[in-house]
């Protein structure tokens, strides 16, 4: 049976929720401000929605924060937004731990500053002990780069003859990519109008539900991802099963 918008039963929710924050130097423009005064703005956003989802008891919220792609940004806008980077997770960590909240991050660090490398790791070992929403960045992450290197891993232990390539299979391969502990995301939101997943999560979204929206991310709201999960809640997710098969699962 398909879930009605506003359910209220929290088991019927999204464990995991991934979204890319898009929208923010639009945001700015449209106040005619420079297009880095959006960055704040979104900061406020993510405030909200990490609020919302701890409240809500999801499991995982991971956010797209930096592409490796976003290095081919103007180099004035990067330098500041790895120094709103490194201000907001120096503000932020304690009271994320205060809210038991786990914090861990994804993507390739070593193009990053000593400093904020450093930080990272300080602020993941801080709360890597909460049991509550787990908030996973996507700093300078790709998931082609994500595939590759799960495939340079296999393919190593390969060359050792720790395995033969007949042993590869799916749960190998998503064994060796970033957070394989956690569950895939059954929800992906992109807001800011455009409609793609711009190499993020390739592997895990495969079953993902997507939900899209003009809205501009520093708009983003309670109320806007309430809308997502009560879009979510009425979606049947067959997972390569008919429509029968899966009403009679749940009977």
């Amino acid at each position: 049976m398909q879930n009605e918008p506003g359910d209220k039963d929290k088991s019927r929710y999204p464990r995991h929720i991934a979204i890319i924050m898009d929208g923010n130097g639009r945001w700015a423009q449209q106040r005619h401000l420079p297009r880095i005064m959006g960055h704040p703005a979104g900061v406020k956003a993510v405030k909200r929605v990490v609020q919302f989802c701890a409240e809500q008891e999801i499991q995982v919220l991971t956010l797209f924060a930096f592409s490796s792609e976003n290095w081919r940004r103007p180099k004035d806008e990067v330098s500041k937004l790895m120094s709103l980077f490194m201000m907001t997770m120096q503000k932020e960590v304690n009271r994320l731990d205060k809210n038991n909240i786990r914090l861990r991050f994804i993507g390739e660090r070593a193009d990053f500053s000593e400093k904020i490398q450093q930080k990272m790791a300080d602020s993941e070992q801080q709360t890597e002990n909460n049991t509550g929403l787990t908030l996973v960045i996507a700093a300078n992450y790709g998931g082609h780069r994500d595939i590759t290197l799960a495939m340079q891993v296999i393919a190593q232990r390969v060359k050792e003859g720790i395995i033969q390539p007949e042993d590869i299979d799916e749960s190998m391969i998503a064994n060796a990519l970033s957070i394989p502990d956690l569950p895939d995301p059954d929800l992906f939101i992109r807001s800011g109008g455009e409609e793609r997943v711009s190499n993020f999560l390739l592997w895990q979204l495969a079953y993902t539900e997507f939900y899209f929206t003009s809205e501009l991310w520093p708009d983003f709201k309670a109320e806007t991802m309430q809308a997502a999960i009560d879009d979510f809640l009425t979606r049947e997710r067959r997972f390569g099963r008919t429509s029968e098969q899966v009403q009679n699962l749940s009977s």
